[in-house]
């Protein structure tokens, strides 16, 4: 979910809504079920970078506070409620079969009912959740088999779970990936815990999990936004420089190489960067190919999908780069992008791009003119879209916030949720029992009194936070949905 550089926050009310009605090498696409599911190592003799921030004292600017999203509601949701089984054929043999159902319509969060909500995230890899609420506490939940959850072990939690760790700190924003979780401070700096095979945890170790969230190995300018794809994350500082780490398998993390290498036997590996490393070239490419530097002073704001990234800079150019399969990266080609690289359809368009939000392989970007155009491909079949083009069932509306699920979208626009995804659907739409997919974008009728802040999509379930400032407003909620009670332990 893509997010502004300076956020801030809000106010508080809360309503105990009614009771439930019930108790590598190119793979040419294998983005589906199997995705998501646990994969073989790819190697774990990876290299740690010593490429560090400048040095930067925590003394320094200490009056400088990061903010987090401003506005703060009720959180909603929907979908697969089964951490163990969404984005999976089946339960692995130490999993939960049949622990949390699917909800097929929009429903309160029980254990969370009486908290107004700012921050909900998930992402198109995860079946695992952060909420902070608006009195600045922190929870995860989820699928928890690699520690991502910050609980000290690596035991599925369906009820929420404050981190020990983050009880005495003000946490402004997170972000997730396929097991690994990133967790932001007022202060600007960042936390980190869950799988870190491949140092995407940036703690700057080749432990392979983090159980508890630990302080990642940074020492420059306060970092202002965070972003994970599934195995590598992204971090963004107030002076605008860009900075990844974790596995760089298809470029994913913008510094010119793949990182693979042959082991024996014939055994691919990677180099992986273990600490944050500074992206620094930008480049463009003409009709001839000929990459050409693009000076960038300053970027703005980034969106991460499980193996590309989207950045924007000062002047609302737009860069790409990682995995190029069906034109996600729109440069009209399926080739991977080592380096960050000017989209040239936005360029020559002399409009800029104001938002992005990236999911498994596809992105949407927002023009000035708050046009919403899509490259790649939503679907599991179809024709991709190999440049950016105009999203046409999106005119007219004002896009607030738009959730990207493994292939459902979710999008929080004027006073309606506008929804599409082709089966199988596991709820994450929230249209009810009787139509759980929608192959072309429909409005959720569910939805259509309740005005949404901001939406957030894992693999098959979708979070949302409803504004609930009136009494009214919070009446209606407390009407119109029923109260999901998550398992307890």
């Amino acid at each position: 979910m893509s997010s502004k550089r300076k956020p801030a926050d809000v106010e508080s009310a809360r309503k105990k809504p009614k009771n439930s009605k019930n108790g590598k090498k190119k793979k040419q696409e294998e983005e589906e079920e199997s995705d998501f599911e646990e994969q073989p190592s790819s190697g774990e003799e990876e290299k740690a970078s010593d490429n560090e921030a400048e040095h930067y004292s925590d003394d320094e600017d200490s009056n400088l506070k990061i903010k987090g999203p401003e506005l703060a509601g009720q959180l909603l949701l929907m979908g697969g409620m089964n951490w163990d089984l969404n984005g999976r054929k089946q339960v692995p043999v130490n999993g939960k079969a049949n622990v949390g159902r699917n909800l097929y319509e929009p429903h309160i969060f029980g254990p969370l009912y009486e908290s107004r909500v700012k921050v909900a995230v998930s992402s198109s890899c995860s079946a695992h959740n952060v909420v902070i609420t608006e009195d600045n506490k922190c929870f995860t939940f989820g699928r928890n088999e690699k520690g991502q959850l910050g609980t000290g072990n690596t035991e599925r939690r369906d009820q929420p779970f404050e981190p020990e760790e983050l009880k005495n700190l003000v946490v402004v924003n997170a972000a997730v990936g396929k097991n690994h979780t990133l967790f932001l401070t007022e202060r600007g700096h960042v936390y980190a815990c869950g799988d870190n095979q491949f140092g995407q945890c940036g703690i700057k170790s080749k432990q392979a999990t983090v159980l508890t969230p630990t302080r990642i190995k940074y020492s420059g300018p306060p970092i202002v936004k965070i972003g994970c794809g599934g195995d590598f994350s992204m971090i963004l500082n107030i002076k605008g420089v860009l900075y990844s780490f974790g596995l760089p398998e298809y470029g994913q993390l913008g510094l010119g190489a793949t990182g693979e290498y042959i082991q024996t036997a014939g055994k691919v590996m990677y180099n992986c960067e273990r600490a944050p490393v500074a992206i620094k070239g930008y480049i463009e490419k003409g009709k001839d190919n000929h990459p050409k530097v693009v000076e960038v002073t300053d970027i703005v704001d980034f969106s991460c999908g499980p193996n590309h990234t989207v950045a924007l800079d000062s002047q609302k150019r737009a860069f790409s780069w990682g995995y190029g399969a069906y034109g996600r990266l729109g440069h009209a080609d399926n080739k991977d992008e080592l380096l960050p690289r000017l989209i040239k359809f936005f360029d020559s368009q002399n409009r800029g791009v104001k938002a992005v939000y990236c999911g498994a392989t596809y992105t949407f970007a927002i023009n000035d003119l708050g046009q919403t155009f899509l490259f790649g491909v939503t679907k599991k079949t179809g024709e991709a879209n190999m440049y950016p083009k105009p999203f046409h069932d999106l005119s007219g509306w004002n896009v607030r916030s738009i959730g990207c699920a493994q292939t459902s979208v979710v999008v929080a626009a004027d006073e309606t949720t506008i929804v599409w995804g082709s089966a199988p659907c596991y709820g994450e739409l929230g249209l009810g029992d009787e139509r759980k997919s929608a192959a072309s974008p429909v409005e959720n009728k569910l939805l259509a009194k309740t005005h949404i802040h901001s939406v957030s999509c894992g693999i098959c379930h979708t979070l949302l936070i409803a504004r609930n400032d009136t009494e009214e407003e919070k009446d209606g909620i407390a009407d119109r949905f029923d109260e999901y009670e998550a398992p307890k332990p």
